[in-house]
């Protein structure tokens, strides 16, 4: 970016204080938390994303990454009643959930098999009688079936439990998963790290410091994991930006986290169903102040199927390099809470085509951001 289009992007704003954030931004300075308030508050639409797609381009180009992926849910049965979740069931209602063995979860792998999926992600409900040793076979049966597919599994949420219930510590925990085959973490189950928001949604699950503690431990063991952010609800601009500070703050420790992800609070058949759901210009808003303030964070993610194709492709625009993967297994996590796409698969060209047709360069990568393959010239 030249002189002409920094001065471009400040003629968008004409508050002394946000030129002078958009000065420090355009020259690689770190936004404060009140400075990010700021940007919620007072930051057209307009400003925000072109700044963000600054910072996007800068370190990413045009590049936009995707991944073939696939999921396993072991359960939708819950030891917890959080009130935005819309997927889960109660163990008292336990027979209107579903419950996998590990047979038919290896069922789900044997699926693709010959196909060129890099990674599979579980993740699912807290079910009392799935235990850290059922986990720990399951890991260990895929591996052995298919040694090089990347295993990104299990929340804070999930790990806490079966660690609490095993009465292991989160460290000998988790070196016994890694030993049986996890790869990575996903970012689940960060929700708001704000223990008076946490307190009216999510009561009775891990708390923020014990969330962030798992991923250290994570980190310190050389994995790596995501992190994500449930916006849109009953939280204020000054809760995600505490959220998002204390995820900087730990990734300036450790540098383990691949990439942020903001997720969209939906509002269908939940116990907070009566909230509206945020606007696109509010769910952009938030894109591009994450691109802005998570400054350490090397990636920042939507998912296309909780977004819809367009809104996704409109995302690329704030800041977002990273629409995800194929989901080539229809998750019920996203269709259960009020998604976009009801059906979230798309097929490897359909997802190439959906990145071109905003004139950005699609990249299919591995969990860890290996570069696989540039589609920039052919399908």
């Amino acid at each position: 970016m030249n002189d002409l289009d920094v001065k471009r992007i400040n003629s968008l704003v004409s508050e002394p204080e946000l030129k002078q954030i958009g000065h420090k931004i355009i020259s690689g300075e770190r936004v404060s938390p009140a400075e990010g308030i700021l940007l919620f508050e007072k930051g057209s639409l307009s400003w925000l994303g072109a700044l963000a797609n600054y910072v996007r381009e800068k370190m990413h180009g045009d590049k936009t990454y995707f991944n073939r992926n696939f999921h396993i849910e072991p359960t939708n049965i819950c030891v917890f009643s959080c009130n935005f979740c819309s997927y889960s069931k109660l163990y008292a209602h336990k027979e209107e959930g579903w419950e996998l063995t590990i047979d038919q979860m290896l069922d789900i792998v044997r699926k693709y098999d010959g196909q060129p999926v890099t990674e599979v992600h579980i993740v699912g409900g807290v079910h009392p009688k799935l235990t850290l040793a059922f986990f720990a076979e399951l890991l260990s049966a895929i591996k052995t079936y298919r040694p090089n597919l990347h295993i990104k599994g299990f929340t804070p949420v999930e790990l806490d439990y079966m660690f609490r219930k095993a009465k292991v510590s989160v460290e000998d925990g988790m070196k016994l998963l890694q030993n049986a085959g996890l790869d990575s973490l996903p970012g689940g189950g960060a929700e708001i790290f704000s223990p008076e928001i946490r307190e009216k949604i999510c009561a009775d699950k891990v708390d923020g410091n014990g969330w962030l503690y798992i991923h250290k431990v994570a980190h310190q063991l050389g994995m790596h994991s995501n992190a994500t952010m449930l916006y849109g609800h009953i939280e204020n601009y000054g809760h995600r930006i505490d959220h998002m500070e204390q995820l900087r703050n730990l990734q300036d420790e450790t540098g383990g986290f691949n990439t942020f992800i903001p997720l969209k609070f939906r509002n269908k058949d939940n116990e907070m169903s009566y909230l509206p759901e945020s606007s696109i210009v509010e769910d952009m808003k938030m894109y591009a102040v994450a691109r802005l303030y998570m400054d350490n964070f090397p990636h920042l993610k939507a998912y296309w199927p909780m977004l819809g194709r367009n809104n996704a492709q409109l995302s690329l625009s704030f800041g977002v390099n990273d629409i995800d993967g194929t989901i080539d297994d229809s998750t019920k996590i996203y269709s259960m809470a009020g998604s976009e796409e009801q059906n979230p698969s798309m097929s490897t060209s359909q997802l190439v085509q959906l990145i071109r047709q905003v004139k950005r360069h699609p990249v299919e990568r591995d969990t860890l951001y290996q570069e696989i393959r540039d589609y920039s010239l052919s399908v």
